[in-house]
């Protein structure tokens, strides 16, 4: 028996773009949405003030990926040099429970994250949507970024705001460089990254003590605000003032707000998951003056089919290192 062990420049290697990462993630809601996949909510320890070691298995019908994602997340790490997210992520063998593969985690997180910013506005988002606001410049905003370019066709202005200028300046550096179509705009605050956004985009640090940068009446009318970033940017009443309030999922939500150190003052009532979206059980935007907040916390079924799909790669070009097992 051997398995494949993929580092993090073998996982790059196989060149999957951020159409195919979405595919597959939308796929994955979908059948999330029809019932077909095991996914607990995901356990985790926190050795160091804000910081956070989770555990996130999931198994995926039809695609039949079944693994655990092992990630952390410190944000001290940026002052010292090192990546905020780190990890790594096994896929065993649904039928005989072997693992196939151990593979670099880093990328898949920000990539399926992303992609789940572009389901997000699939399907809550106005198609016309021509500006989009991102508030933190670091790494979840580029695949982000990348998601809304292929979802919504008419994307046209970026609005960009960091705590950090150098970071805007990077952001807006790479981005532009990637789609020159687009016309990138530093905004020195929150509220002027807002104005007339039609979709926000909030990737901030989750903190346990936020200070939100964001208040009600930000969001205009007909917008999509999509957090990745847990309640740290958004106020209570700028979440409560949306006609629908989504998530990635549900009991993953409240089961994270049962802890008591997350989503206390959310809104009571959560309309939907992207799962029930993607399957076609609930319909996402009725009409074009909508407020709508979507809270992607991130969660293992999209790690497993993007994997997955990684994996499928790995195999048939033989990128990796097959080790013993």
């Amino acid at each position: 028996m051997e398995l494949i062990y993929l580092s993090r420049s073998d996982v790059e290697a196989l060149n999957m773009t951020m159409k195919d990462v979405l595919a597959a993630v939308d796929n994955g809601f979908r059948l999330k949405g029809l019932g077909k996949t095991e996914m607990p909510p995901k356990p985790g320890i926190h050795p160091r003030p804000d910081s956070f070691i989770h555990a996130m298995p999931a198994y995926v019908q039809e695609v039949e990926s079944a693994g655990l994602k092992w990630v952390s997340g410190y944000p001290a790490n940026t002052g010292k040099g090192l990546p905020y997210i780190t990890g790594l992520l096994v896929l065993n063998d649904p039928a005989t429970g072997i693992p196939i593969a151990v593979m670099d985690c880093a990328w898949i997180t920000a990539m399926r994250t992303g992609a789940s910013v572009g389901v997000a506005a699939k399907y809550l988002a106005r198609p016309d949507s021509r500006q989009a606001g991102i508030l933190g410049c670091g790494v979840q905003a580029r695949p982000s970024l990348m998601a809304l370019v292929e979802t919504l066709p008419q994307l046209k202005e970026v609005r960009c705001c960091d705590l950090f200028p150098a970071a805007v300046k990077r952001f807006m550096d790479e981005m532009g460089k990637l789609f020159p179509q687009l016309r990138f705009i530093p905004c020195n605050t929150p509220a002027d990254m807002a104005k007339n956004a039609d979709v926000i985009v909030t990737a901030i640090p989750i903190v346990t003590k936020p200070a939100p940068p964001l208040e009600a009446g930000l969001l205009k009318a007909g917008g999509l605000a999509v957090s990745l970033d847990y309640d740290s940017a958004w106020t209570s009443a700028a979440m409560k003032e949306c006609d629908k309030f989504c998530s990635d999922d549900v009991g993953q939500l409240l089961s994270t707000k049962g802890h008591g150190v997350y989503f206390g003052d959310i809104p009571e009532r959560v309309y939907a998951d992207l799962g029930e979206l993607a399957a076609g059980l609930k319909k996402g935007r009725a009409n074009d003056r909508e407020k709508i907040f979507a809270m992607n916390m991130g969660i293992a079924v999209d790690d497993m089919v993007t994997a997955k799909a990684l994996y499928d790669r790995a195999v048939k070009t033989r990128v990796g290192v097959r080790l013993p097992l």
